[in-house]
């Protein structure tokens, strides 16, 4: 039966995707793990492996082809002693226009349905893959046919697997290997239901005995997903019972997705400074003490070390506008304002609410904005504007005593920078040997937009405002 290549979905956003570019040709011959083509996503081009032997009998996406609907029918794959073009002649009596992605069909539900080649949670290609292997003999199935009952042994190492789109990907959520999944759809297939029982311990098959050497006189009717249990094989390092499985949630997922890209597709560079902040602990002491309070004696602001941080690293990119700036591949994007993130820990993560506008507040106010983002992030009550955008962005480990760090820059930003902790340090000042408070700070830049040299001229900026505070204002 031929094997229907689909678009895939490449992240869990992903809608559609752009066909940029075909490795196979129609004739060639395809294995397990090639790489047959390039599709771009709105965050990345990956590249899409092969997940079955065959031949490419007919390519109906044509590269170059954009917004292809995710499960859309791109390619038929010919099976072994199958004739390529009766497979493409019936791939392009059923799709009449080539070039225009067609919807998959519903699987049919009986005897010989066949599972799709390249569901939607195919692995991608960063994860890492076995080498390629040709299947092992197929044992003879047990009385009963496909279908087999509770504990019945696992399948050995290249038997096909039957499941649906949806249990591929609720077990590779799951971290579940589909092959000790019990199946109890058509001809044993597993589907949803099946994975909901396995995350409770049941419906799961004995470890797979050692395939027999004889070969099974059953053709294999459907390909399969070649199994990829990175999970798993994790799991296998440590005893069992000893650790506990906690699903990742929504925000988790988002930041290591945003982080992965981060670091993948932007270049970072990095600078390091000593800054004396005596003048400034000094100055923060005295405004603090002046501010007006209310009749319970609360004050009307108390700024922090970070208030300092973000209002003269925002004063420093509007005095070096070349810096204040976010790469695009159309061109470079040069802010008028300095929009500064800030990072706030909450449960499960972190998010990063922006003080807009940073240059022209008073530190009264974005100390006091900083006091209102942090306790609605905590709440999980910030709006989508107040934490989506920005120019650059703050993050602050000093206060856990982190003497020097250097953070990710988050898109779509092209620098971050990094506070350490404030601490008594001896230095050489006019030949002697002085104490003073001295914080270590690093800056992370996107060398496309922020080289080397902009960078440090950015630093010194930043450097003489944090050791006098009062030109901050000037």
């Amino acid at each position: 039966m031929p094997i229907n290549i689909l678009m895939p979905a490449l992240s869990p956003t992903m809608e559609k995707g752009n066909l940029a570019k075909w490795l196979k040709k129609e004739g060639e011959a395809v294995k397990t793990g090639d790489v047959i083509a390039e599709i771009e996503t709105d965050k990345a081009t990956m590249e899409y492996e092969a997940v079955d032997d065959g031949v490419m009998a007919k390519i109906v996406v044509p590269e170059g082809t954009n917004d292809v609907p995710v499960n859309a029918l791109i390619a038929v794959l010919a099976q072994e002693g199958e004739d390529p073009k009766a497979v493409a002649a019936a791939a392009v009596a059923k799709s009449p226009s080539a070039g225009a992605p067609s919807p998959q069909p519903s699987p049919p539900q009986g005897e010989g349905a066949a599972v799709p080649a390249a569901p939607p949670a195919q692995p991608s290609a960063a994860e890492a893959r076995a080498p390629s292997a040709p299947p092992a003999p197929r044992p003879p199935s047990p009385p009963g046919g496909e279908g087999r009952g509770e504990g019945a042994p696992a399948p050995g190492p290249g038997t096909r697997i039957f499941a649906s789109p949806l249990a591929r990907r609720l077990a590779k959520e799951a971290g579940l290997d589909l092959a000790r999944i019990q199946g109890t759809g058509p001809r044993g297939r597993v589907i949803a239901r099946d994975i909901a029982a396995a995350k409770e311990g049941q419906g799961l098959k004995a470890p797979a005995a050692a395939p027999s050497a004889a070969p099974s006189p059953a053709p294999v009717a459907a390909p399969a997903l070649v199994p990829t249990p990175s999970d798993e094989k994790i799991r296998a390092l440590f005893e069992p019972g000893s650790y506990e499985v906690v699903p990742h949630d929504n925000m988790r997922k988002i930041i290591a997705q945003r982080l992965v890209q981060a670091k993948q597709t932007i270049p970072h560079f990095y600078l390091t400074l000593d800054c004396n902040i005596g003048k400034l602990l000094a100055a923060r002491e005295e405004i603090n003490a002046a501010a007006p309070k209310d009749k319970d004696g609360k004050p009307a602001w108390k700024l922090s070390v970070n208030d300092f941080v973000i209002k003269a690293l925002a004063v420093a990119l509007v005095r070096v506008p070349e810096a204040n700036v976010t790469w695009t591949e159309g061109g470079m994007l040069k802010h008028k304002h300095a929009d500064v993130g800030v990072a706030v820990a909450i449960p499960g993560g972190l998010i990063t609410p922006i003080v807009r506008q940073a240059d022209t507040k008073p530190l009264s106010v974005i100390s006091n904005e900083m006091k209102d983002f942090a306790a609605r992030a905590r709440a999980r009550k910030l709006k989508p504007e107040e934490y989506q955008g920005g120019t650059t962005a703050v993050s602050n480990l000093g206060m856990f005593g982190i003497k020097e760090f250097y953070a990710v820059i988050n898109p779509p930003h092209a620098t971050i920078l990094s506070v350490g902790a404030g601490e008594e340090r001896p230095i050489a000042k006019n030949g002697k040997i002085e104490v003073a408070q001295m914080m270590t700070v690093g800056l992370a830049t996107d060398h496309r937009a922020v080289d080397g040299a902009l960078g440090a001229q950015l630093f010194g900026v930043f450097k003489s405002l944090i050791e006098n505070p009062v030109m901050m204002v000037v």
